[in-house]
């Protein structure tokens, strides 16, 4: 049998060099990141970080993948089908970079999060649980921890919440505020899903590239979210581009109300201010009652 080759990092990584300086790939190894979720977005971002170069990992996920999975997760394939996400995961990882730190945390990883996120300034949010979500960003503020995130979105996005701000809980107008997040019924998550879809529709062209019916099926909790690869691993990439930007403290980080990325018009969708907001959302309010009436 063959033997595997010897693992050297700065092997590894010398492409890199150019792109990052040799200190700041040093910073990428030293760089410890919490991945809440290793499916979609969250493994797609979760690759690339780990082939940038990126030292060590925390990852919470404890689904198993499944033959729907394998459209759009980058660790999902019919060798995986069955196993736990993490268990995968990390075990493809091994043979990315041998020497990563990885922590694997299981379902209890809500209740842990003042000692995860002492130890873990930065967090990509790959999940789609809203009560999960709610606990992280409140525990993500208390310990000084930035959050990456995206939407809901048929287009590509990204967020980056620093501690300074709002939450989206507060920014979105979640009715859940003063909630116990355990105790958020499955009629508050899809009125907070509403508020995220709402907030899409309004500073995005994202209606535009969705088909409504199967659209007003996830709103109505019918069907589970659409997934679509290009879609789905580019927000992974652009995820993977800001948690490297924290990581070596470039400029011109996204904020906390992100941007939506349009490959079909090949077009940046910033926010709209706040009167032309005003002005689309109470169309967008009209448009969503018309659809829930047909």
């Amino acid at each position: 049998m063959t033997a595997s080759p010897a693992f050297s990092y700065e092997e590894f990584t010398t492409r890199n060099i150019g792109f990052v300086t040799e200190a700041e790939q040093q910073r990428l190894r030293d760089a410890r990141i919490l991945v809440c979720g290793v499916g979609g977005m969250g493994g797609a971002c979760l690759q690339a970080l780990a082939r940038m170069g990126v030292g060590g990992f925390a990852l919470a996920d404890f689904d198993v993948f499944e033959v729907s999975n394998m459209n759009r997760q980058v660790f999902a394939s019919l060798a995986t089908v069955g196993v736990g996400k993490v268990e995968a995961t990390v075990a493809q990882l091994r043979q990315v970079n041998p020497a990563l730190q990885i922590e694997t945390l299981g379902e209890d990883w809500p209740g842990r999060l003042d000692d995860l996120l002492a130890r873990y300034p930065i967090v990509v949010n790959g999940m789609d649980d809203m009560a999960a979500g709610i606990a992280l960003y409140r525990k993500a503020r208390e310990h000084g921890a930035t959050v990456i995130d995206a939407y809901t979105a048929p287009l590509p996005s990204v967020t980056v919440v620093r501690p300074h701000d709002p939450r989206p809980e507060t920014r979105l107008g979640y009715p859940t505020a003063g909630m116990d997040w355990r105790a958020l019924t499955p009629e508050i998550r899809q009125a907070c899903l509403g508020k995220e879809l709402e907030y899409v529709m309004v500073h995005s062209s994202s209606v535009r590239h969705v088909d409504l019916s199967i659209a007003k099926d996830l709103l109505s909790g019918k069907r589970k979210r659409m997934s679509f690869a290009p879609m789905v691993i580019t927000t992974g990439n652009l995820m993977a581009f800001e948690a490297a930007k924290l990581v070596l403290e470039r400029p011109r980080l996204a904020d906390a109300r992100g941007y939506f990325f349009n490959p079909w018009t090949m077009r940046v969708e910033t926010p709209r201010n706040a009167l032309a907001a005003w002005l689309v959302r109470a169309a967008v309010r009209r448009f969503m009652a018309r659809l829930f009436r047909d």
